[in-house]
């Protein structure tokens, strides 16, 4: 039984293939095209694995973007997949941190894995992967530049989470002499503040898993998890964690396929 998940996100496109442990993988950009990188991100799993797709017994599509494959056996949505994936990788998981290119999660599971509660950020990207890259783009440095400039720094205050005002407010200080380390900090710090204010709407465990190409910034995960008052568990690759969710899905319901 050889499963594959496809999470076609905002920015970024996975895809995993499972059949008892994790085969194949892959991640390509979505861009404007997110039935072709849904594709195109199988292929390059199918390639990983050294499979053909007539070896595929189920796929499951998950993410904004999977309304646009006809391929998709089953079509689950992203709250479900990243609890079944964080449960499956940290199995005393009782809260999921996300943070996707453009929308924040704050998932409450129960002891099996179920979702027990979420909450959504609008539609605003404050806080996102999207925030990061721009506000990263204003200091011009790489986003693992930024985490770096951001350890041990004295944060700066940063007041707007809008991306808009919040770029203005960076050139402001710089344009002061602000360091760009404590500008770094700052960000990370209205970050974590944005999601506090999310994981106060849902119940907060002691076991919190962190998933979204973000938790891939060691020092932003320091932050977020302290500004909790939490230790944040980061799989080894959190930015497939959807897909292999759905993967998972697609393996243990392969009679619904």
């Amino acid at each position: 039984m050889l499963a594959a998940g496809i999470d076609i996100g905002s920015t970024g496109t996975k895809a995993v293939l499972f059949d008892g442990e994790v085969r194949g993988v892959s991640v390509v950009p979505t861009g404007w095209d997110p039935k072709g990188a849904g594709l195109s991100a199988l292929r390059q799993a199918l390639d990983c694995a050294g499979v053909p797709e007539s070896a595929l017994n189920c796929i499951v599509g998950t993410g904004y973007g999977r309304v646009s494959l006809p391929i998709f056996d089953r079509k689950v949505t992203e709250i479900t997949c990243h609890a079944r994936g964080a449960y499956h990788l940290f199995p005393d998981t009782g809260t999921l941190l996300d943070i996707g290119g453009q929308d924040c999660k704050v998932i409450s599971l129960d002891a099996h894995g179920g979702v027990v509660d979420f909450v959504m950020n609008d539609k605003c990207a404050a806080g996102t992967g999207r925030f990061l890259q721009v506000m990263a783009g204003v200091l011009e440095v790489t986003l693992e530049e930024m985490g770096l400039l951001a350890v041990g720094a004295e944060p700066a205050p940063i007041s707007s989470m809008c991306t808009v005002f919040a770029e203005s407010e960076i050139v402001g200080l710089l344009a002061q002499g602000v360091a760009k380390g404590s500008i770094a900090a700052g960000i990370f710090e209205a970050i974590s503040r944005r999601m506090q204010g999310l994981a106060g709407k849902v119940r907060i465990s002691s076991t919190v898993t962190f998933s979204g190409g973000v938790a891939l910034n060691p020092q932003i995960c320091r932050v977020i998890g302290a500004g909790l008052g939490v230790e944040m568990r980061v799989p080894a690759a959190p930015q497939f964690v959807g897909a292999l969710g759905a993967a998972l899905i697609g393996f243990e319901g392969d009679a619904a396929c």
